[in-house]
């Protein structure tokens, strides 16, 4: 709770923290709109692969043109503004910056970014937890070999929903199930670019005048996105997907008390522990009111009867028995609320999660019959969705992880709704993500026959 003191703190020393952000879309936009207006916080330098794309975002959130004319680091930091670049290289080499933000949702860039934070021996905020899905339980652990942070990014549904468990744990509460909320149907898995609007209630040409990327909303309708997020979180807490992934149970949010309960209790949970996502609309395809959409939640047990009164007394919500309640955030505000990131992680070396260990895996599944030749297109394509899995069971099948499947060519068919595998495409072994993957396999995997014994 003191994070603004400790800014205000940083910002009367004249020692503010000092930012590099990779990546200047929408979740970075968001996040300079705020900026600006943080005391103790000076972007120092943004680097972006199109340095007049960064500067015209800028020019949207209303950043005055002076703020982003620096010429180097070194002016930058003598007049308190901000140098544009296309050079990440330049971010990780400066003595000035002090924590990196990733935000260019690329996986492969991800891991290669946090490789050189770990070299340049810079804290680095994973607004890309496609890339921290892919191998974040062995970047946190070379991170903290470092000795530097490795965190998720606040105001991301997966580091709300880690702070949320958080709470519950440090409250002495048993928990039961966290996760997020989703706009789900089965069918939705199969949504491609070509009709994602339908599944939106929008036209193509609503989409075109909001700026609407549909592969980025592809990755968001047909349950690659909630996988992917549920698997960070399983990462960072400990808690652990279903055998056969996500449920997707739709319901109100006075009704996730009664879902969040093992199936012998009348829930839908195959365990206590478990990640969830709860859906918005009901079987019909109609939206729930109350709903939590676009929020996080943590379902959580009373020890004993003068906890569960508790609960009643203090008008929580409960299951039938009153022993299951849940705390929720209703919504999230992504890059608005990625300041506290920058402020744990760059002033109390804390942060907004990150991962312990390899529990949960987001692995490539086909959206239809692929064939030889084929080239799979990764998230939010035409050819594959993310689903989550254990991460013992990703690795028993060989299942090619989400972040790798872009760009790569099937060498034996796949049938629609089956799990790609490494064996059924062909991958360069000497790209620095595929090593890295197969490092964090090779480091983690051993605990998974051991646990087997």
């Amino acid at each position: 709770m003191n994070l603004y003191t400790l800014l205000q703190q940083r910002e009367a020393n004249d020692n503010p923290v000092r930012v590099g952000v990779i990546g200047c879309g929408k979740f970075a936009s968001m996040y300079l709109a705020q900026a600006l207006r943080t005391p103790g916080m000076h972007v120092v330098a943004i680097a972006d692969l199109n340095p007049d794309n960064a500067r015209e975002n800028l020019a949207r959130i209303e950043w005055p043109a002076e703020q982003y004319a620096a010429r180097d680091f070194d002016d930058a930091r003598r007049t308190g503004g901000t140098w544009i670049t296309d050079d990440v290289s330049a971010l990780f080499a400066s003595t000035t910056i002090e924590v990196v933000i990733d935000a260019t949702g690329d996986p492969p860039a991800g891991v290669r970014h946090a490789l050189m934070a770990c070299e340049a021996g810079k804290s680095i905020i994973m607004v890309n937890v496609e890339a921290d899905v892919l191998a974040g339980p062995l970047l946190a652990k070379k991170a903290r070999e470092s000795g530097i942070v490795y965190s998720l990014a606040y105001g991301d549904q997966p580091a709300l929903i880690c702070d949320l468990v958080d709470w519950a744990r440090a409250a002495g509460f048993d928990v039961v199930a966290a996760g997020r909320g989703h706009k789900w149907k089965p069918e939705f898995r199969y949504y491609t670019p070509d009709n994602v609007w339908d599944g939106y209630g929008l036209s193509p040409e609503q989409a075109a005048l909001g700026g609407m990327n549909p592969k980025m909303f592809t990755s968001f309708l047909d349950g690659t996105k909630p996988a992917i997020e549920s698997t960070a979180v399983a990462n960072v807490t400990g808690l652990t997907p279903a055998p056969h992934g996500l449920n997707f149970p739709p319901g109100r949010i006075d009704q996730i008390p009664n879902l969040c309960r093992p199936m012998a209790e009348g829930g839908v949970l195959d365990h206590k522990g478990q990640v969830e996502v709860i859906s918005s609309l009901d079987e019909t395809g109609e939206l729930i009111d109350y709903n939590i959409r676009y929020g996080v939640f943590v379902a959580f047990e009373a020890a004993n009867d003068y906890v569960a009164r508790c609960f009643r007394e203090y008008g929580l919500a409960t299951d039938d028995s009153g022993r299951y309640a849940v705390m929720y955030k209703r919504w999230h505000l992504i890059g608005l609320e990625l300041g506290i990131s920058v402020a744990s992680v760059g002033i109390r070396r804390e942060p907004t999660g990150s991962a312990t260990g390899w529990r949960a895996d987001a692995v490539a599944t086909a959206k239809r019959d692929l064939a030889v030749g084929d080239m799979l297109d990764g998230e939010g394509g035409y050819t594959v969705s993310a689903k989550l899995m254990p991460a013992a069971a990703s690795l028993a099948d060989g299942a090619l992880p989400i972040g790798l499947a872009s760009n790569v060519k099937v060498i034996r068919p796949v049938a629609k709704d089956q799990t790609v595998t490494w064996a059924d495409v062909q991958v360069d072994n000497t790209d620095t993500a595929v090593r890295v993957r197969k490092e964090m396999e090779e480091t983690f995997g051993g605990a998974f026959a051991q646990a087997a014994e």
